[in-house]
């Protein structure tokens, strides 16, 4: 029979399946704590589980492990930068920051991806596949492991759209913020989506409190049409409606993600719109200096520009913040080290 995603189920789906085996309800715990806790990679490091019952873990489950073919450590801000393999020969890639309030890492949730943001490298070969919920939770696994430092925040915000994967998304962050694991608060989990209305309805239903980071990138629908095809999908107007009502159920505010692009989006006209389009939202701007990249001929604004539209939002009410760059030296924007690994020739 084919093997099962172990590290995919959750402690009582877990606790269940061992019961049908034959074994004792107690040991789903125990196996629980070894895959999320104490991060095992293999049945053999549970030394508290008997040898007859590891062989029959080892011939039921496999356990996910990301091997990292490439770690980058940038020179600047000690930012790291993962590239790892899947079972399958994929790759995918994670980020590192250290910060003052703590160590973030921010996740793939797909391989590839399909939603076509043009400042986005993540998308420039499509969408692979989705990630399972045990190669989302790896990542941080793999990282935390190599660092041998507590991870405190994670962003689902690497390659992929998450809404686009949403079974899989909800069931990782129910396993990440287990008590009887990582137990990582959901109020430190962000999700950032492009704009999938029935999904951030849906996420709002969850009971879930985590936040939620819009990649807005722009004040009107015809501007935003042109940086994101989601955009002639779904209006602005419904999108902040569902952001909105997520606020509602929730009481969690919102971060507006807008990546600044020059003569694109980074007028005073356009600060000015912005202001006027979230007043009355619940929430944030994070302003971001787009990481060009090289196969579009879009430019990072100036720093007078970024400034300029940072006062135009403070004046006019708006909370707003400019996302600090970290890990440039290192091809630290969503999708460029997986792009420039797919680029290689093959010897």
């Amino acid at each position: 029979m084919d093997k099962k995603d172990i590290k995919s189920l959750t402690l009582q789906e877990l606790t269940q399946e061992l019961k049908e085996m034959g074994m004792a309800s107690f040991r789903g715990k125990q196996i629980f704590q070894w895959l999320h806790g104490k991060l095992a990679d293999e049945f053999d490091q549970m030394t508290n589980l008997s040898i007859k019952d590891r062989q029959s873990l080892k011939e039921r489950y496999f356990i996910t492990r990301l091997k990292p073919e490439r770690i980058l450590v940038s020179k600047i801000d000690g930012t790291r930068k993962y590239l790892f393999s899947l079972a399958d020969g994929n790759v995918i890639e994670s980020v590192w920051m250290k910060y003052k309030h703590g160590n973030s890492v921010c996740i793939s949730s797909q391989v590839g991806c399909r939603m076509g943001c043009r400042f986005c490298a993540s998308t420039l070969d499509g969408l692979e596949r989705n990630l399972l919920p045990s190669e989302m939770l790896d990542q941080v696994y793999q990282i935390q492991k190599d660092t041998g430092e507590r991870v405190d925040n994670v962003v689902v915000m690497g390659s992929g759209e998450p809404m686009d994967n949403y079974d899989n998304l909800v069931r990782f962050i129910r396993l990440l913020s287990d008590e009887q694991g990582l137990n990582i608060s959901q109020r430190s989990i962000t999700v950032s989506t492009c704009g999938i209305v029935p999904g951030i309805e849906k996420l709002s239903e969850e009971g879930l409190s985590v936040t939620l980071a819009l990649s807005l990138h722009a004040p009107n629908d015809q501007v935003r049409k042109t940086l994101m095809p989601i955009a002639n999908r779904y209006l602005l107007k419904d999108v902040l409606a569902a952001c909105h009502q997520y606020f509602v159920k929730t009481g969690r505010r919102l971060t507006f993600e807008y990546s600044l692009v020059r003569g694109v989006n980074d007028t005073p006209e356009e600060a000015m719109a912005l202001a006027k389009l979230l007043k009355g939202q619940h929430g944030h701007v994070n302003l971001i200096p787009v990481n060009p990249i090289k196969e579009r001929d879009y430019v990072q604004s100036d720093h007078r520009s970024i400034q300029a539209f940072k006062n135009l939002l403070e004046k006019n009410g708006i909370n707003v913040t400019i996302r600090r760059e970290m890990g440039r030296d290192i091809n630290g924007a969503c999708g460029q080290l997986r792009k420039s690994y797919l680029d290689q020739p093959v010897s």
